[in-house]
């Protein structure tokens, strides 16, 4: 009973941490595409993760578009989540190694979910409120412009149908199975710790 209790404390605080890191991502994501950063969604997203990205951005100033202090804060927390779990949990110590390499997965496999629903949430958008002016349907769209642009390009809308989200769609399963997964199996740790 105790050792089913500790798991399912475990499942629980990994299931936590991996929502925190869903929205580091989303922080990360949305200052890479350039969303509003006065949207009211973009702004309480920068208030819940500012704790712990703000010890970061002393040192790490932003690429470009890119964020590298949420990049460094998300990775350094699911780095020590990692070893933590996995102490707790009777495995020992992992290589430090394997744990980097899982900290990778699970920062691919956020940023990969992300873009996922964003793609769903548009095109449930485009059917219900194509002129919709929300902040969250303004949001979704400015996310995923980015990556839907240079689809377009190579295949135009035929009219009315858009093709270029089924294309993405196809991309970002082939990078998670391919990339994400390979990344797993290397890491030699659970899935279910990278957030599969």
């Amino acid at each position: 009973m105790g050792s089913q209790l500790g798991s399912a404390g475990l499942l629980l605080v990994n299931t936590l941490i991996n929502i925190y890191l869903f929205l580091l991502m989303l922080r990360f994501l949305l200052q890479a595409s350039r969303a509003d950063y006065y949207n009211p969604i973009s702004q309480s997203i920068v208030k819940i993760t500012q704790p712990v990205v703000g010890p970061f951005q002393g040192f790490l100033r932003p690429v470009g578009s890119f964020d590298l202090a949420t990049l460094a804060a998300g990775s350094l927390l699911k780095l020590v989540s990692i070893i933590a779990i996995l102490q707790i949990a009777g495995f020992g110590m992992p290589s430090i190694g394997g744990a980097a390499i899982g900290t990778v997965a699970a920062l691919a496999n956020a940023i990969l979910k992300i873009y996922f629903f964003a793609l769903i949430a548009m095109i449930i958008l485009s059917w219900v409120a194509p002129q919709a002016s929300h902040p969250g349907a303004l949001l979704i769209m400015q996310l995923v412009e980015p990556i839907m642009a240079p689809v377009r390009k190579v295949i135009p809308p035929l009219g009315m149908i858009d093709l270029s989200p089924i294309v993405v769609f196809i991309a970002i399963s082939l990078v998670d199975g391919i990339v994400v997964g390979s990344l797993t199996r290397a890491a030699g740790i659970s899935g279910a710790l990278v957030g599969l």
